[in-house]
């Protein structure tokens, strides 16, 4: 339901900005816009929020084990692909794409289910494209963050989706020391984890670090800074906490297989592709809009990614007893329709009783007093109910033709 009316909203959204914008230009061709308008904003504001941007982010989808790899494939990304064609350059996507990476990892951070904590890392990770896109530089790196996403989200959902599968449980205070039980579906796990890390020689960082590298060389030295922090969030909430709050940890006592052969199949499938492309990234850059010169495997680039990596790691572990996690369900924006909201209308409800019942009863009085009055004359006893005698008729009838009779001859005379 959350679904269905967050979508119904974006589709009402987008559809008022599109009529607005063929009333004002005449023109059904989709090309990149300069949002000088209200219609292109409402265009772009439709397609945030299929995005995931928040504060309407809370929408994500939660299907079955399998439905929420295909979702995660077309859900964001159609929106991506659209920002990209209709709003590169867009500045404002810049700041918007920020603030989604660091509501992802914050959230992904505070949350014990460990579905959600992907679908959180989805908002983060969207948040990169978004903001690549803002930059006007960084198409490329969005466009290949999108397609790489697409993968090692997809071998992450799946691998989250099998222990939910096998166990029945999708929350981390449930589960714990599977890594021996679920072996298959504990390595791919983790090079899911590695490669939305963007760890060398994995796919998110051919795609990733494109984005980064742009805002450097468009010396928006803020962004760079932020988004470099936000590397080292992401290998916090996706690249350690999920793996090692559903894998390793404390033993939780449970005794499951690995999944049926067609999962496993897919997750090696995957993990294949998830490493394929990052030691070989040619074939994702050569599909790219744009001719594509950048080469991801320096020296200084290699060693950045691993030092920043390897301390978030480090800060992990020391954090530790303060990342255990409870169970307790995360509100975020939803806060405002799923408690205030309802708080809202009860408060009013309670204080709004006592006028109401004193308004009904003043309608009530009054409704009754027209109905009496009704009833008086109109009803079985009223006046115009009653049975007239057949001499009063016919004095009735002789004082009216007299009247009638006297008012003709003083109108013609």
């Amino acid at each position: 339901m959350r679904y269905l009316m967050i979508h119904l909203l974006g589709g009402v959204v987008l559809m008022v900005g599109i009529i607005s914008y063929i009333a004002l230009t005449g023109s059904v061709a989709f090309t990149a816009l300069a949002l000088d308008s209200l219609a292109q904003w409402l265009i772009l504001a439709g397609f945030l929020l299929n995005t995931g941007a928040p504060p309407l982010s809370a929408w994500l989808p939660e299907a079955s084990p399998s439905g929420v790899v295909f979702l995660s494939a077309y859900t964001t990304k159609t929106a991506v692909y659209v920002l990209l064609r209709g709003f590169p350059g867009a500045e404002v996507l810049i700041f918007v794409g920020l603030y989604m990476v660091f509501y992802g990892i914050v959230y992904a951070l505070l949350e014990n289910d460990f579905r959600r904590i992907l679908a959180y890392s989805i908002v983060n990770q969207v948040g990169f494209m978004v903001c690549g896109i803002g930059t006007g530089m960084a198409l490329n790196g969005a466009a290949s963050h999108a397609f790489t996403h697409i993968i090692y989200k997809a071998l992450l959902l799946m691998s989250a989706g099998s222990v939910l599968y096998m166990t029945g449980k999708r929350k981390c205070t449930d589960v714990g020391g599977l890594g021996q039980r679920l072996p298959l579906t504990t390595v791919c796990g983790i090079i899911g984890a590695l490669s939305i890390s963007s760890f060398p020689l994995t796919s998110g960082f051919i795609s990733k670090s494109m984005i980064s590298q742009a805002a450097a060389d468009e010396h928006l030295a803020v962004a760079w800074f932020l988004l470099a922090a936000a590397s080292a969030g992401v290998f916090l909430h996706a690249g350690i906490k999920f793996p090692w709050f559903v894998f390793f940890q404390k033993d939780s006592g449970l005794r499951p297989p690995d999944p049926p052969v067609n999962m496993r199949l897919a997750m090696v499938l995957f993990s294949f592709l998830c490493v394929a492309l990052g030691v070989w990234p040619q074939p994702v850059y050569d599909f790219l809009p744009f001719p594509v010169d950048y080469v991801p495997y320096t020296g200084a680039h290699v060693v950045e990614m691993l030092q920043l990596l390897l301390f978030s790691g480090l800060a992990f572990f020391v954090m530790l007893p303060f990342m255990k996690r409870t169970l307790t369900i995360t509100l975020d924006w939803d806060w405002w329709y799923r408690r205030f909201g309802p708080r809202v209308v009860h408060s009013i409800a309670a204080h709004g009783s006592p006028v109401d019942a004193r308004l009904l009863l003043a309608v009530r009085r009054r409704a009754n007093a027209v109905i009496e009055a009704l009833f008086r004359y109109h009803g079985p006893h009223g006046i115009l109910a009653r049975t007239w005698a057949t001499g009063s008729m016919v004095l009735w009838v002789a004082v009216l033709l007299g009247v009638y009779l006297v008012l003709y001859i003083c109108v013609r005379d």
